[in-house]
């Protein structure tokens, strides 16, 4: 799906939506769409389609990384459907 660029997903509502269903410890949202300009998926506004999330939550406790990037995008998925095209994710259970 595409999106224009004032309804493409955003750093802050990305990561008000992650502390609202993971509730990290610690969360950074940075938007490296303008990193893309010209590759597949990029919008040509160089904001809101790559993103990277680095994240530490007590959900990924015992969990795998495949697991932990699962409840990542499924958190994410409404994003995804507004034209969110790629994202790396970073994640971390906290410390015991």
């Amino acid at each position: 799906m595409t999106t224009t660029p004032d309804a493409a997903p955003t750093a802050e509502r990305i990561a008000q939506r992650l502390r609202e269903t993971l509730q990290p410890m610690l969360l950074e949202v940075i938007d490296e769409s303008h990193q893309h300009h010209g590759h597949a998926g990029a919008n040509g506004s160089g904001f809101g389609t790559h993103f990277r999330v680095r994240i530490t939550s007590p959900f990924f406790t015992g969990k795998s990384a495949v697991m932990r990037h699962r409840l990542v995008y499924d958190a994410l998925r409404e994003f995804l459907d507004q034209g969110l095209h790629a994202l790396a994710i970073e994640t971390r259970s906290p410390p015991a």
